[in-house]
């Protein structure tokens, strides 16, 4: 397996330089030169498989030669391990035709987790392998953090920077990451959104010769190997509902697009998805230009729901490759003028091709805190406020005829219980595991929305680390 840049100029790469590169250097981000297929007798044959096992099935095309099976085999079982679920991803069923695929049973009770936990175990196996050092920076709107500084933490051979958007997480995410005292962990809140951390990132990894002074690498969703491992949930939903006699329709809340669009990859591998519901909150962009071809920046406003407070969704660029049929000059064009003008219009043409699969939908902070409150009355469940927009917007859109509809689970209640406390007046403890977590010591740097800043303390940090 071979994989290429969605901006064409970047070299063609396979999947353990794709693993450590995290971004391409044209600033594309890396997709397989070819999607692997699975015919029905294949995915016939998965029905029965652990979710291990089902794992290790999905992601083997993706790794080629590069990771041994017996290798891959392993670090799949003990990522899995942590898991506070047997089946890693439980399937609930909400009413007639609606269920919620729980993603929160990993040790940061994020969806992340699912992804992480294994991209993790393959960066330390690589490394070692390999006898080398690398430098991860990443940008996140909450869950990625402190999945990915979970998934690192007091590995050798990886130091991790994390910069969130000061203010604009909830407590229970920034604890999760602060909290961390492990001497490869670095915390950075930015004074501004999570659009400028993510910008930030792509600027230190847009810097050449500061890429490759610290070996950087990525963890977050511009990583073709979470995408990867997020492709396998949607293989089991909908294995589990009947696949490949029938069609499965998916609801996601969605910020930075990588969650749908491993949904969009599984249909591209052969599984039957039906439909890709995208729940956006009042950050909107990926909604207005699925309903009206409105790609346009706006100013990031903070919500309930701060994971998907996103205006930039970074893994929209990877659809946008195929719906310019893989024409990597043409996206390096589209995304350019997007930064220029704010605006990334698709045309008529490509903008049908998107919404016969996606259709966006935009729900606001009432319709949120309705939703928690409608579930938790009709069912006892407690979700928390990205899991909400994502039943949302699948709850009253499910098709008329019976083809399930699987709403993707994406936080457990407890990471907001302010809000979920709010909606339904019960509030949710965190497990064990955590129960000390709001008096826990915290370590946090503040700096400003400046590259210069953050990458003089990477730097500074990074070398004193390695010395």
């Amino acid at each position: 397996m071979r994989y290429v840049s969605t901006r064409g100029a970047a070299a063609t790469l396979g999947f353990e330089e794709v693993l450590l590169a995290g971004l391409a250097r044209d600033g594309g981000l890396y997709v397989p030169e070819t999607w692997p297929s699975f015919d029905a007798a294949a995915l016939r044959r998965m029905a029965g498989l652990s979710y291990r096992e089902l794992a290790l099935a999905v992601m083997a095309p993706f790794l080629g030669d590069a990771i041994a099976p017996d290798a891959a085999a392993r670090l799949i079982n003990q990522a899995y391990d942590g898991f506070a679920h047997r089946a890693v991803v439980p399937l609930k069923q909400l009413d007639h035709g609606l269920w919620l695929l729980e993603l929160f049973h990993g040790p940061t009770l994020a969806f992340k987790d699912v992804a992480l936990q294994v991209v993790g175990r393959l960066f330390d196996h690589v490394l070692t392998r390999r006898g080398r050092r690398i430098t991860i920076v990443g940008a996140t709107s909450g869950d990625t953090g402190s999945a990915a500084i979970e998934a690192c933490r007091d590995r050798a051979a990886v130091d991790i920077f994390m910069l969130h958007p000061k203010g604009r997480v909830s407590e229970v995410q920034r604890r999760q990451m602060t909290t961390v005292m492990a001497a490869n962990v670095h915390n950075i809140a930015i004074e501004g959104s999570f659009d400028d951390c993510q910008d930030l990132v792509k600027a230190m990894f847009a810097d050449a010769a500061f890429r490759d002074e610290l070996s950087l690498s990525a963890v977050n969703s511009i990583n073709w190997a979470r995408v990867m491992a997020q492709t396998v949930y949607y293989f089991a939903a909908a294995l589990a509902l009947g696949a490949p006699e029938r069609p499965v329709a998916f609801a996601v809340p969605t910020g930075n697009f990588g969650n749908v669009y491993a949904g969009y990859a599984a249909r591209r591998m052969g599984l039957p998805v039906a439909r890709l519901h995208v729940g956006a909150n009042r950050n909107d962009i990926l909604a207005r230009c699925l309903a009206a071809d409105d790609m346009s920046m706006a100013p990031v406003e903070p919500s309930l729901s701060p994971s998907m407070d996103i205006q930039v969704s970074s893994n929209f660029e990877r659809l946008l490759f195929d719906l310019h049929d893989r024409d990597g000059a043409a996206v390096a064009a589209a995304m350019a003028a997007f930064r220029q003008t704010g605006r990334l219009p698709l045309g008529e043409a490509r903008w049908r091709r998107a919404t016969a699969l996606f259709a966006g939908y935009r729900v606001g902070d009432d319709e949120t805190l309705a939703v928690m409150r409608a579930v938790y009355r009709a069912t006892g469940e407690l979700v928390d406020p990205h899991s909400a927009i994502g039943i949302a917007a699948g709850w009253d859109r499910k098709p008329v005829d019976e083809t399930p509809l699987v709403a993707l689970a994406t936080a457990h209640p407890a990471k907001f219980p302010d809000a979920v406390e709010r909606a339904t007046g019960v509030r949710p403890a965190l497990p064990p595991a955590l129960s000390d977590l709001l008096t826990r010591p915290e370590r946090c740097i503040v700096l400003p929305n400046d590259l210069a800043a953050v990458q003089a303390h990477v730097r500074g940090r990074r070398l004193k680390g390695a010395a």
